[in-house]
């Protein structure tokens, strides 16, 4: 019985490698070129900049034309002190998408996007883990009850790479947990899509993809690493797009067919410190982002062949372009969104 065990193990396994093989060296599909590119925008990053948010948020719309933003929800933000929920910001940012047609993705939970991840308020950190659960999903409930009305939602985030163990403040991944808010926004809100995400280089994708209607991957090219050496620090991973080709041909075959979108493209620098970007000088940010490595990571994301891209940036490049007028990475990033090319 043990002998025919290992054979079939021994024959899974098999298998297993010669289809890796044959999808690795077939042809992965290149882009039609109609790729829908988007933004994410954090007020909050925005503020850390020194930017005003609203004239930041307000030229994304009009003057680099985003008709597809995702915006994180902080429930440090929506509910400083405990029972006391503020939408003011969240409701202005949403009219003024509804007043020019612009579809959003608004990200709910307590991990979202921009350092440290993870952002639940100082009166929750103070109660138990199962209190704290309770009061995220009534957060989340208050949020998704008072936009799922709106036309310019088009779907929920739940959660931001909540599988990633390593990476931000954060406490480990709970699948009960993650699966407890999905149900709750699909209940509140039937008809939207539910995106789940995870590292597009760091992470395997099942759990993440089998729970998601919408899958989003992230794609970094250059990054830095306190594995190595604070000299030697930045690494560039050694991927061909073939990589996301072989990860979703994976996925695919074990869950299903279901949509893939790249929910982050590296569009700035990443240091050491995530919140010295504003400091950073151009030869210490040029080894992670530069508008060539832009340009680069634009046709990269071309390659991998999907159809929806959400670049990761804009306030820097915002930024760059009202405090050092270099307006390099706004144009670039503006043409490629009004031809949608």
């Amino acid at each position: 019985m043990r002998i025919f065990r290992k054979r079939h193990i021994a024959i899974a396994v098999i298998i297993f490698v010669v289809c890796f093989f044959i999808l690795w060296f077939l042809r992965p599909p290149q882009s039609t070129g109609n790729i829908l590119w988007g933004v994410t925008f954090s007020h909050t990053f925005s503020k850390h900049l020194k930017l005003d948010w609203r004239e930041t948020y307000t030229a994304i719309l009009d003057d680099l034309g985003a008709k597809n933003i995702r915006i994180p929800v902080y429930w440090t933000e929506v509910e400083a002190t405990e029972g006391d929920f503020q939408f003011a910001d969240y409701d202005w940012m949403m009219s003024e998408a509804e007043k020019r047609d612009v579809q959003v993705t608004l990200v709910v939970g307590k991990r979202v996007p921009r350092w440290p991840e993870c952002y639940t308020p100082d009166w929750a950190l103070a109660r138990s883990a199962d209190e704290q659960a309770i009061a995220l999903r009534r957060a989340i409930t208050k949020v998704v009850e008072r936009y799922k009305k709106s036309p310019s939602l088009v779907r929920w985030q739940v959660e931001n790479e909540p599988f990633l163990p390593f990476f931000g403040k954060c406490p480990p991944p709970d699948a009960e947990a993650l699966d407890a808010e999905i149900q709750l926004v699909k209940f509140l809100d039937p008809s939207r899509p539910i995106v789940v995400t995870d590292s597009g280089e760091l992470s395997i994708w099942l759990p993440a993809y089998k729970r998601a209607d919408i899958f989003g991957t992230t794609m970094y090219r250059t990054v830095w690493s306190n594995v190595f050496s604070p000299t030697f620090g930045y690494i560039t991973y050694p991927l061909s797009p073939k990589f996301f080709w072989l990860k979703t041909n994976i996925a695919r075959a074990i869950y299903g067919n279901k949509p893939i979108i790249v929910s982050e493209l590296q569009a700035e620098p990443w240091g050491p410190e995530f919140f010295r970007i504003a400091r950073m000088s151009p030869e210490e940010r040029a080894h992670s982002m530069s508008i060539e490595k832009f340009a680069d990571n634009i046709a990269y994301a071309r390659s991998a062949g999907f159809s929806e891209v959400y670049l990761w940036g804009v306030e820097w490049w915002y930024m760059l372009k009202v405090r050092d007028g270099d307006s390099a990475y706004w144009n670039l990033a503006g043409d490629l969104i009004r031809h949608a090319k």
